[in-house]
């Protein structure tokens, strides 16, 4: 094997350790920030993958504005959620779960398995530019502009949301004192 599949290997194994750190943390902060390193995780697979645009869109509007929201949306409510009690990440859903994920991940490797046949029948020009017809298909009418703007929107509401519920949240904590 080659350095770089070494590395790709390493990134992988870390971004699913992080991954899985988000869902099995009690602290919602840790867990954002773990979500945050997944995210980069990513990204650098991304960029092991020569899809440089990708790796950097994947840091600009996951990192840089998903993640970074939802830190800010737990910070802005100023709850204590270390202190609060919350049952345990691991419980009697736990083999059905497990069992979900092996089917998900046979599936994959079903999938995987089949595709060097596949990539045998597919063929690309050598003039195709990958990266103008994204920019094409983003905002045609008849491609993504409408679901984009949809995201947009939905990003303001949680953003507005995140804003109202910390301003809420203030009052109700200067009643109580």
């Amino acid at each position: 094997m080659t350095p770089i599949q070494y590395f790709f290997l390493f990134t992988a194994g870390f971004t699913l350790l992080a991954a899985l750190g988000v869902v099995t943390r009690r602290n919602v902060v840790h867990s954002a920030l773990l979500l945050v390193v997944a995210l980069f995780g990513v990204a650098v697979t991304f960029a092991i993958l020569e899809a440089g645009f990708w790796a950097v869109f994947q840091v600009l509007v996951y990192i840089g504005a998903i993640a970074i929201l939802m830190i800010f949306m737990v910070m802005l409510t100023r709850r204590n959620v270390a202190d609060e009690t919350y049952p345990e990440p691991f419980n009697d859903n736990m083999r059905l779960a497990f069992l979900a994920a092996l089917l998900v991940f046979g599936g994959l490797a079903l999938t995987i398995g089949g595709w060097d046949a596949a990539r045998e029948t597919m063929t690309v020009p050598l003039d195709y530019d990958a990266l103008r017809e994204f920019g094409r298909a983003m905002v045609s009418p008849d491609g993504y502009l409408v679901p984009f703007i949809l995201v947009s929107v939905l990003l303001l509401a949680a953003l507005v949301g995140a804003i109202y519920v910390a301003v809420l949240g203030n009052k109700s904590q200067e009643e109580r004192e």
